[in-house]
């Protein structure tokens, strides 16, 4: 396992956090997500024979926020 840290652009509310975190989890390899509002990020434990961490600033991306 390894961990990153992904800055997150967009976030507004819980709510926000909720789906960037749902996102992040609903991708094979990840094990763990923890997103923050203040200051704006992700802290993701993931498998990276199984996901990179591009796929996973896309996904964050996808779901209407911005990866940085």
């Amino acid at each position: 396992m390894e961990a990153t840290t992904i800055k997150v652009n967009g976030m507004s509310c819980g709510g926000c956090v909720k789906s960037v975190t749902n996102v992040l989890t609903a991708l094979p390899g990840v094990s763990k997500a923890e997103v923050t509002l203040t200051p704006g990020e992700a802290r993701v434990e993931f498998d990276p024979a199984q996901v990179t961490r591009a796929a996973m600033a896309k996904a964050i991306d996808d779901a209407g926020f911005e990866a940085a």
